[in-house]
């Protein structure tokens, strides 16, 4: 009778442990992280010194908005892993990793997590870009409508979150540094997705339309999602049929892969046995 009410007692438990309580239950506790202010900041400053830049540079602002969104995406692979992997690193520290492992669902606590840090990333994302189109529109050099900027950061959003899914797995597993490290190849992989930052500038090309096979890789979904967006506004007839055919290739495949990784996620934190601390 004791063993069937302890089950009942935790099947409650579990059953009131929702993804909208665990979500808010995260966004308490970074409050008292210096992660919200990071984002903020590296969104400002990047946003901010790039609009001053190409608010006087001579190159056609267009392009350089599309050069600063495919920076901002191509630094998502290192950024991320940065955050996820202090994140993992400080929750080990303090707790042992007992609010993702001895919780009554490890898989809404860590689904939790991995969403609240996403929504960091979407929020630093927004900031520059926002910073970056009101500083080059205070130069007098207007390139899109703010709907524009909108729809890249909303495109760096849905190419970014197989990132954090795949760095919280890489900071568990692994650890700090190896989750670092794979964020750092990634960058560079996703930088020679469009031939670097500076050949679109020069060339006038629609980098992430003829990016290659380099822009199914992953790393490269966040940089080469946004820029889609952006050059959906500066390619006309031949080159918009192929930015339009690239923007629906990579966002299905984006969608699929992120889904098996994010499954694939879930499923391995309940087998997930803590044994190392991460370094």
């Amino acid at each position: 009778m004791g063993n069937g009410r302890h089950v009942a007692a935790g099947a409650g438990r579990v059953s009131r442990m929702s993804l909208w309580r665990a979500a808010i239950s995260e966004c308490v506790r970074l409050r008292r992280s210096p992660l919200i202010a990071l984002h903020l900041a590296c969104g400002l400053i990047a946003g901010i010194a790039c609009g001053a830049y190409f608010g006087v540079a001579p190159w056609d602002p267009r392009l350089g908005s599309d050069a600063f969104v495919q920076l901002v995406g191509a630094l998502m692979p290192l950024m991320v892993a940065v955050v996820c992997g202090l994140d993992v690193d400080g929750e080990r520290e303090a707790s042992g990793l007992a609010n993702l492992l001895a919780v009554p669902s490890r898989r809404i606590a860590l689904a939790a997590r991995v969403l609240v840090l996403w929504l960091l990333g979407i929020i630093a994302m927004a900031v520059a870009l926002g910073s970056f189109a009101g500083v080059i529109g205070a130069f007098g050099r207007d390139a899109f409508s703010a709907g524009v900027y909108a729809r890249a950061a909303a495109g760096m959003a849905a190419g970014s979150l197989v990132l954090y899914v795949a760095s919280v797995w890489l900071a568990l597993a692994l650890g700090r540094n190896a989750a670092i490290g794979v964020g750092a190849a990634g960058l560079a992989c996703a930088l020679f997705a469009v031939g670097g930052l500076a050949h679109g500038l020069v060339t006038g090309e629609l980098t992430a339309a003829s990016s290659g096979a380099l822009g199914y890789v992953p790393f490269a979904w966040a940089e080469r999602l946004g820029s889609l967006l952006v050059e959906l506004g500066l390619a006309a007839d031949a080159g918009l049929r192929a930015v339009i055919w690239q923007l629906e290739v990579t966002s299905v495949l984006a969608l699929v892969v992120t889904a098996i990784c994010l499954v694939v996620l879930l499923v391995w934190i309940g087998f997930f046995e803590e044994g190392r601390k991460g370094e």
